[in-house]
């Protein structure tokens, strides 16, 4: 569900702790064994699960620098899957901003996005 978010800016989505850290769970597993905090897969996803502090800012430091996709089924038309910078935000739903709704057709009485993760660095420059 996505929600109004007047405070962020026009390229930027606010993304709930629950769904970034599942979208970008394996970009941290990798960050959380590289600074030596995590031996192997399984220490790390205990770590996921547990919510330990070090997790949200090493997801913070993933979330930087790559962008997500967000669609709003039907896509008739290119505007209807766009690029934004996301940002962490507590709750459970999707905060945009009301002026970007209009080429999602989209309004905030219910309507449902998907966030996509662009992996290759190629997609990440298209997004």
């Amino acid at each position: 569900v996505i929600v109004v978010g007047p405070s962020l800016s026009l390229h930027q989505c606010g993304l709930p702790r629950e769904i970034a850290i599942e979208l970008f769970q394996t970009f941290v597993i990798r960050g959380l064994i590289r600074q030596h905090l995590a031996s192997n897969i399984g220490i790390a996803k205990s770590k996921i699960r547990e919510k330990e502090p070090i997790v949200w800012e090493i997801l913070q430091e993933v979330m930087r620098g790559h962008p997500v996709l967000l669609n709003r089924a039907p896509t008739l038309h290119r505007l209807g899957i766009q690029a934004f910078q996301p940002i962490l935000v507590e709750g459970r739903a999707i905060c945009l901003h009301p002026l970007v709704c209009k080429g999602f057709n989209a309004d905030f009485d219910g309507d449902q996005m998907a966030v996509h993760i662009p992996l290759s660095l190629e997609a990440q420059a298209e997004a």
